[in-house]
């Protein structure tokens, strides 16, 4: 593959093409590396509230370690996957307790955080250090994969080697963090899962900047690429809630306890739960309910919230007595706040 033609037209592209992104014009490895927590699962439009709200309220490493674990699931509501939370407060205090501020510049030690796997180190290093190492995120697999006609499954861990390889072929290893940059724009705005361009109707194919690279475009089977190992069958679970309200002083108060099993939403706060097998309990008559589906990576979840109100709240084991209005200082799922939404 010649490289050098390669280089040229992405680099040409991507000058025309690139989005405007606050991580993208900053060499903070904080700031990169926060930006690519977020965005893990995450739309760039949505991910990019999150990311100003983040980087406000903790500007850097010391001041996210040094906060309440609540204060940062809080901050995360909305975004799902909370392990990534978690794991990004995990990160801070490890990088504080190395005395690695303001972050760590070796691949290596980067690596071993909380948290972190390889494309995320590799994003790290690259944008930041602009050091060779290649930032594998879904869009770049999907370019590469059609660039060398690859029917590989690129998500088992064996098969990613192999992608590794290939994408080591292509990197720019005197500008690492623009090759990178560029190729994963790529991806994202042109290089599409669906090469038909919704407005057009046009193959996106016609119009790539490296199309006459492209053994996938050439083969007539970019459209097939890249190839998925057969998804696992979700878990359904059935999840009855019950939000208790008592008034006492002129405030509502409620019932929240904390999700510290090893599961869904662990630290987390809801309400109490019964949680059963094979369907929901039945509605109890004359109550306010919803009912929810939420689907998560591999559990399907079904959930009845009903409100309750009582003179005084039950003695529940495990649970916490809260002012209704207090409930922003918890953590809770984004399938318990659009319950609150629709009942309170």
């Amino acid at each position: 593959m010649n490289l050098t033609y390669l280089y040229d037209q992405l680099y040409r592209w991507w000058e025309c093409h690139r989005r405007e992104l606050p991580w993208r014009d900053t060499r903070d490895a904080y700031r990169i590396w926060l930006s690519e927590i977020i965005l893990q699962q995450t739309r760039v439009q949505q991910g990019l509230d999150y990311y100003m709200r983040f980087t406000s309220r903790f500007p850097d490493v010391d001041s996210l370690a040094a906060a309440d674990e609540q204060e940062v699931l809080r901050l995360w509501q909305g975004l799902g996957y909370y392990s990534r939370a978690r794991n990004l407060y995990k990160c801070a205090q490890t990088i504080v307790e190395r005395g690695w501020q303001p972050f760590p510049t070796r691949y290596e030690d980067i690596r071993s955080l909380p948290g972190i796997g390889d494309y995320t180190a590799g994003a790290i290093t690259a944008f930041a250090y602009d050091q060779p190492y290649p930032a594998m995120d879904g869009n770049v697999y999907r370019v590469v994969a059609r660039l060398f006609d690859c029917d590989i499954p690129f998500d088992t861990t064996q098969d990613k080697r192999h992608f590794h390889e290939l994408i080591l072929r292509l990197l720019d290893h005197e500008h690492p963090g623009l090759f990178n940059a560029a190729i994963m724009e790529l991806g994202a705005l042109h290089c599409t899962p669906s090469l038909a361009d919704p407005e057009t109707g046009d193959v996106r194919c016609t119009s790539c900047p490296l199309q006459t690279l492209c053994l996938g475009y050439q083969h007539g089977t970019a459209e097939l690429l890249p190839v998925r190992k057969p998804r696992p069958k979700l878990r359904d679970r059935y999840l009855n809630y019950t939000i208790y309200l008592a008034e006492q002083d002129g405030q509502r108060y409620t019932l929240i306890r904390q999700r510290t099993e090893r599961d869904i939403w662990q630290h987390l706060w809801e309400f109490p739960l019964v949680e059963t097998q094979n369907a929901l309990l039945p509605p109890t008559p004359g109550v306010p309910s919803v009912e929810l589906k939420h689907i998560l990576s591999h559990q399907r979840l079904y959930a009845r919230f009903e409100k309750q109100t009582v003179r005084e709240l039950p003695a529940l084991e495990g649970t916490r007595r809260v002012a209704l209005r207090d409930l922003d200082e918890y953590g809770l799922s984004r399938l318990t706040l659009i319950a609150l939404e629709r009942l309170l």
